[in-house]
């Protein structure tokens, strides 16, 4: 694969990871607006790992937290923070786990992505979070996230399976309509995407594993490197934004990107 394209796609994957307008999308996106070949599983397994280790590296008390409570939790007791934490984060992730092997074997997966899809869903998706951040509460903080929340928001992040809608603006949706303040929402979407990313990582990475050579494994650690830049400066930037802004600006964006697809796809 050309270094330069290479390069892009990273910087569009980090970029795009954390933000709530969809990575999945613009991947999707990226090669059907450009012409430029398909850029495989592989390399889509590289990039993600970029942006786990820089969610990993960004929450890493939290991170830290959750992985020493693991084994306590494996043990059926969620009576500190780092097992509740760990607990919380696997009951949150089954939904999304259980909804992409149906996609997967039903081969839905990719009946959905059309430029049509993607365009409905950053529009509809995007209008969605306006109205959830204008209308939610402020007033629950990421020690308040509890059982019910958490199975709420892991049903709402399958829903990010279909391309465009965004895995981290989904959940975040769900959490301001919950009442999470806009900094402890997006929290606890970044920590979801975690176990999420490992799972579809996982999947993917034993799925490509025998195609392995030199020239891919090359590419495959540039992208991982700019990709886990790409994120972790763009997840820096939008946890210091949101002390002061709303989440307006990334509806803006879906809702002009969404009309922009639709037009493409219908008249083109």
């Amino acid at each position: 694969m050309p270094l330069f394209y290479l390069m892009i796609l990273a910087l569009v994957q980090g970029v795009t990871e954390f933000l709530p307008i969809s990575s999945s999308g613009h991947l999707i996106l990226l090669p059907n607006l450009t012409g430029m070949a398909d850029q495989g599983q592989a390399i889509d397994v590289a990039v993600h790992v970029g942006t786990l280790g820089a969610v990993i590296l960004y929450f890493w008390h939290d991170v830290r937290e959750a992985a020493v409570g693991t084994p306590r939790m494996l043990t059926g007791r969620t009576d500190t923070p780092g097992s509740r934490l760990a607990f919380l984060l696997l009951v949150a992730t089954i939904p999304v786990i259980i909804a992409g092997l149906i996609l997967k074997i039903t081969g839905l997966n990719d009946l959905m992505r059309s430029t049509a899809v993607i365009g409905w869903t950053m529009l509809v998706f995007g209008i969605l979070l306006y109205w959830a951040d204008k209308t939610g509460p402020e007033i629950k903080e990421d020690h308040d996230w509890n059982l019910p929340d958490a199975i709420k928001m892991g049903l709402w992040q399958a829903v990010a399976l279909i391309p465009g809608t965004s895995r981290s603006g989904i959940t975040i949706t769900a959490a301001r309509m919950l009442g999470y303040t806009r900094q402890d929402g997006a929290k606890l979407a970044m920590l979801m995407s975690i176990p999420t990313i490992l799972a579809s990582g996982t999947l993917l990475g034993l799925e490509v594993a025998s195609e392995a050579n030199a020239a891919l494994m090359r590419d495959a650690a540039i992208g991982a490197a700019f990709a886990f830049v790409a994120a972790f400066g763009a997840l820096a930037l939008m946890m210091r934004l949101l002390k002061s802004v709303s989440f307006t600006p990334y509806v803006i964006y879906r809702v002009i990107l969404g009309l922009i697809l639709l037009g493409i796809a219908y008249t083109g």
